[in-house]
C-alpha cells in the first residue's frame, strides 16, 4: 500500500455531512456524507490505518522532497544531452505501449527514439518495444505502483541514448500515485481510452491537473461506444482549463500527425537549447583562452 499518494484510502456508502471524529484507536478520519465516506479530506488528504495526518504529511514531504532531487538530476541530464522526456500516464488498458509502438514506427527514421518502460512485473512491454526498433529498458516496481525518479535515473545507466532525442516514460498503469513524482520530464501526458468512460478526469483530478496534454486513445471505437467525446474535454478542463486535448487512434493512425508534431517540437526545443549552452560554453572557453594568452 502507497500511503504517500494514497492508495489506502478507501470510499464506502453511507450518511451525508462532513466532520472529523476520534475513534477507539485515536486516530481522527474525515467524513463528507454526500453518500458515501470520505477519507481525503484531512491534511494528508489520504488515509491509512495507524498513521496520523501529521505523519503521514510528514513522510510525503520526506519521500517527494527526495524524489524532486533526483528529478533535479534526471532534468539536468536531459538538457545536457538535448533530450525531450514526456512521462506517459494512464490506467492499465488504455493503449499506452500500442500508441507507444506506433509512435516508434513512425518517428524512428527522423530521430532518436528510447523508451523507460515500467510495470509491476514481467519485460513483456519493453520486449515489444525493442521489436519495434527503439532501445528500452524495462523497470519492475514489485508492488510498487509508480516510477519514480531515483528508478529513472538508474535506467538511464541502461540506456545508451543519443543527444537531441526523444525520451518517452511509459510509467505503471496507475492513474492516482504517478501524478504525486516527478521524473524530471518536461510534460506529463496523460492517456484516456474511449473505452473507460467520460468521467475519469473527475474521478481523479490529481492526474489530469498534472498533465499537460491528454490523448483521447481509440477514437476509431468512437462508431461503437455510447461516449460523449465533448462531455469528457469539459470534464478535463474542468479540472485543468490548460490541458491541450489531441484525439488519436494507435490502430488507425488517425489524429497521430498532431502527437507526432508536438514531440517533434519538443525535441526541436530541446535540441536547440542544448545548442545554445554549448556554444555559450565554447564562447566562454575562447574568451578564458584569450585571457590566458594575455597574461602569457
Amino acid at each position: 500500500m502507497c500511503s504517500v499518494c494514497g492508495c489506502g484510502q478507501g470510499e464506502i456508502e453511507g450518511h451525508d455531512h462532513t466532520h472529523s471524529h476520534e475513534h477507539p484507536h485515536g486516530e481522527p478520519h474525515y467524513h463528507e456524507h454526500l453518500g458515501g465516506l470520505h477519507y481525503g479530506l484531512g491534511p494528508a488528504h489520504a488515509h491509512a490505518p495507524g498513521l496520523s495526518q501529521e505523519r503521514m504529511v510528514r513522510i510525503e514531504q520526506d519521500i517527494l522532497g527526495k524524489n524532486n532531487t533526483y528529478a533535479a538530476d534526471n532534468r539536468r541530464y536531459f538538457a545536457e544531452h538535448g533530450l525531450f522526456a514526456v512521462n506517459l500516464v494512464s490506467s492499465p488498458g488504455s493503449g499506452k505501449t500500442t500508441l507507444l509502438v506506433k509512435t516508434i514506427a513512425l518517428l524512428k527514421d527522423k530521430l532518436p527514439v528510447a523508451v523507460v518502460e515500467g510495470d509491476q512485473q514481467t519485460s513483456m512491454d519493453a520486449d515489444r518495444i525493442r521489436a519495434s526498433g527503439a532501445a528500452a529498458v524495462q523497470v519492475n516496481t514489485g508492488k510498487g505502483c509508480h516510477l519514480d525518479a531515483h528508478m529513472v535515473g538508474h535506467a538511464l545507466e541502461h540506456l545508451n541514448l543519443a543527444n537531441d532525442g526523444l525520451l518517452m516514460i511509459e510509467n505503471v498503469g496507475n492513474l492516482v500515485c504517478p501524478s504525486a513524482f516527478d521524473l524530471g520530464e518536461a510534460h506529463k501526458v496523460v492517456i484516456l481510452s474511449v473505452t473507460e468512460g467520460e468521467d475519469k478526469p473527475l474521478k481523479y483530478p490529481d492526474m489530469f491537473h498534472a498533465a499537460d496534454v491528454m490523448l483521447l486513445n481509440k477514437i476509431d471505437l468512437l462508431p461503437y461506444l455510447a461516449f460523449d467525446v465533448d462531455q469528457c474535454v469539459e470534464y478535463a478542463h474542468r479540472i485543468n482549463p490548460k490541458l491541450e486535448v489531441l484525439k488519436v487512434s494507435a490502430t488507425t493512425g488517425e489524429g497521430m500527425e498532431r502527437w507526432l508534431a508536438w514531440l517533434t517540437e519538443g525535441v526541436d526545443v530541446a535540441t536547440a537549447a542544448r545548442q545554445q549552452n554549448v556554444n555559450l560554453l565554447k564562447k566562454r572557453i575562447a574568451e578564458l583562452e584569450v585571457q590566458l594568452a594575455a597574461k602569457g
